[in-house]
């Protein structure tokens, strides 16, 4: 394994993941605000779900998003 190569790849994956990721949580979360079905000064659950078959990777991540 070319452990360069490997990072960087690594980190163009994670890079996109959280790129991805925060848009998809902001248009979410307006769209609930839009909706009523958000305030918009709670602090909401989230959770990701990481998951590499091939190398047994199975792995889920809690957090909160603080909106106010």
């Amino acid at each position: 394994m070319d452990e360069e190569v490997f990072n960087m790849s690594l980190r163009k994956f994670l890079k996109r993941v959280g790129v991805t990721g925060q848009r998809e949580i902001e248009q979410a979360v307006r769209k609930a605000i839009e909706e009523g079905r958000l305030k918009g000064d709670e602090t909401i659950g989230a959770k990701v779900h990481l998951e590499i078959p091939q190398v047994g990777l199975d792995v889920v991540i809690d957090g909160a998003i603080e909106l106010k």
